[in-house]
């Protein structure tokens, strides 16, 4: 299922705000604003963090990745410092073939990750960085497995609107449905627009297209 969501997804070009929609308004990944504009990518999480102003736990939970993943960095404690850069980004995006790397957090060496086009959601930029030496205050283990269990299995859509995740409690054939239904539903409403010269009211809140 979760590789049928995605691909509905990836050939429709689902928006972030759709997605939203399907799941009744929710699901914002916060903090991650997109980079590079242009950029679309949806795919299964591989999930990460960072801590104690480290990136120790970054690289050592980077080592082995699938393929076509998308990378979550969650700041767990990074005090606002950049918490990767260009050796990280291109080491994930081009070597280990990563869709994208999205992040709550912060980033650094801007220029290049602009000039490379590399896609990439952040919460912004950072030219100091974190240490890279293993933390000496490792972040709450409860708060830790709670952040693993929520990104476990899960899907990241990402656009030039931000990050939505689709957790594992959508990946059913009744989310897919939900899907199917709202790219027709934003059909009718653009057709209601701009056929029937309806306004948006009779469109959106009276829904009035049902009545006929």
């Amino acid at each position: 299922m979760i590789n049928k969501i995605i691909s509905y997804i990836k050939q429709n070009r689902v928006s972030t705000t759709e997605i939203a929609d399907c799941m009744g308004k929710v699901g914002l990944f916060e903090n991650a604003k997109i980079l590079n504009k242009g950029h679309f990518k949806v795919g299964k999480i591989h999930y990460c963090y960072a801590d104690d102003e480290s990136n120790w736990n970054v690289h050592k939970n980077i080592q082995n990745i699938e393929e076509n993943a998308i990378v979550l960095v969650d700041d767990l404690g990074s005090n606002n410092r950049g918490i990767f850069g260009d050796l990280v980004s291109k080491y994930l995006l081009l070597y280990k073939q990563s869709l994208a790397i999205i992040t709550n957090g912060n980033i650094r060496d801007a220029h290049t990750l602009v000039k490379e086009n590399y896609s990439i959601w952040c919460k912004g930029v950072n030219p100091v960085g974190c240490f890279n030496k293993e933390p000496e205050k490792p972040v709450d283990r409860l708060t830790l497995e709670q952040r693993k269990k929520y990104f476990e299995n899960a899907i990241a859509v990402c656009d030039d609107t931000g990050v939505v995740i689709i957790t594992t409690d959508y990946i059913n054939e009744e989310f897919y449905e939900k899907l199917e239904w709202i790219e027709e539903q934003e059909d009718i409403w653009f057709d209601c627009i701009d056929r029937k010269k309806w306004n948006t009211f009779e469109t959106v809140c009276l829904k009035n297209y049902e009545e006929k």
